[in-house]
């Protein structure tokens, strides 16, 4: 449970995907994946309260373009946690929703884990992180890792996780240009193909940052290629992170849009996120601290 969780209140902070190879598409129609994913020091929030039925609100900066989807994945995983309990109680809950949607940052897999941790606290329910692990699955691969928010490295279809030690001081730049990059358009332009049982080992101690950001180099994000073919604007953005002083890595998170730059000095992070947002004024452009 991330530290800084209340009862009835819960923040979903944003996965980040340093890496994400993709080894192949298994017989069953799944990808196996391994990725180093860390989170960012924000994202949505989620109250909720007692009430006799469930019921969602929703606000925030970008509620109007949840609110046209169908299937929101808090309202799926709180019905998922009441089967797994056998119970029928209640709740209001209310999301605010800061994350651009189908960006690459896990927002809505962020939301359905926190609605796992509050409502298992609310409810008293007393179920272990590894049991919320499983019901997540079931509602998306990235839920898993999403619920202890933690660094983690991620195989399988993402429910195997290794914790990482990352060096001290990281932040990042995010960046999106406000353009969605829908993950399962992005996976049948990736046409990847059968898995052969190749594995991707997890980093050693890389505490030190230059050994750091060489394992990261030698590690990319399989899917930032046919991303970029289907939202050209990701090169823009890219471009745009990497000449920044201070920027150890440029990358994309997960299926995109949104781009990560990686420093280690918070003075020289607030820098470049001002001159992205001062350039591109309608890029959505913000910088996190990155918890160990």
């Amino acid at each position: 449970m991330p530290a800084d969780a209340e009862p009835g209140r819960e923040t979903a902070r944003a996965k980040i995907n340093l890496t994400l190879e993709i080894l192949g598409r298994r017989e069953d129609g799944y990808h196996e994946l391994a990725s180093l994913t860390v989170f960012a020091e924000l994202g949505d929030r989620l109250i909720c309260a007692p009430a006799s039925d469930l019921s969602l609100e929703i606000d925030g900066p970008f509620a109007e373009e949840l609110k046209g989807e169908s299937g929101n994945l808090v309202l799926k995983a709180a019905e998922a946690l009441r089967r797994h309990a056998g119970i029928e109680k209640g709740a209001l809950l209310r999301l605010e929703k800061n994350l651009p949607l189908a960006s690459g940052i896990g927002g809505g897999s962020a939301d359905a884990a926190a609605t796992l941790r509050a409502l298992n606290r609310l409810w008293a329910l007393g179920l272990g992180e590894e049991e919320l692990r499983r019901i997540g699955l079931d509602l998306g691969a990235d839920v898993p890792v999403c619920i202890a928010s933690k660094p983690a490295f991620m195989t399988g279809l993402g429910e195997r996780l290794e914790p990482v030690s990352l060096p001290e001081g990281l932040h990042l730049l995010l960046v999106n240009p406000r353009v969605p990059a829908p993950t399962g358009e992005v996976f049948k332009e990736l046409a990847a193909p059968s898995y052969d049982g190749r594995s991707v080992q997890p980093p050693e101690e890389l505490t030190a940052l230059r050994e750091f950001v060489d394992w990261l180099n030698e590690h990319a994000n399989d899917l930032e290629e046919p991303a970029l073919s289907m939202v050209p604007e990701i090169g823009d953005v890219l471009g745009a992170i990497r000449v920044q002083p201070g920027c150890h890595l440029a990358r994309m998170s997960g299926s995109g849009a949104t781009c990560f730059g990686l420093f280690d000095n918070e003075d020289r992070v607030a820098k470049a996120a001002a001159r992205i947002a001062a350039a591109r004024p309608k890029w959505w452009c913000v910088t996190a601290p990155v918890p160990g």
